[in-house]
């Protein structure tokens, strides 16, 4: 069993800065991609980042140029550079390992207008 944790979620002030983090523990045979989802308000979950094993790296286009994407073997980080309010959501660390994936219960990121 792959237990997931975020952290480094809070409140901010448009173009603010915060640095999630995401931990992976339990029984890990293999860590694959880690990847960031997040959920706005009323919406549904979009891809944020990713990362493989190999370090390639896959941002959608709404952060591009603004997040950071990076990890140390089960730990990933997600940089975030002049936050907008739309990026208010919570986020979630999702973790690949063999067939299975697992995710975190979340963070949640609010970026005061």
């Amino acid at each position: 069993q792959v237990q997931v944790a975020e952290s480094g979620g809070g409140l901010v002030q448009a173009g603010g800065s915060l640095r999630l983090s995401c931990a992976a523990s339990g029984t890990i045979y293999a860590i694959g991609s880690m990847t960031w989802y997040r959920q706005p308000p009323g919406k549904q979950r979009e891809l944020v980042a990713g990362i493989t094993t190999g370090g390639a790296t896959n941002y959608a286009d709404s952060v591009k140029g603004r997040f950071t994407i990076s990890r140390n073997g089960a730990k990933a980080y997600l940089e975030m550079n002049s936050l907008k309010p739309e990026d208010t959501a919570v986020f979630y660390c999702s973790v690949s390992s063999g067939q299975r994936v697992y995710w975190g219960q979340g963070t949640q990121v609010t970026v005061s207008s």
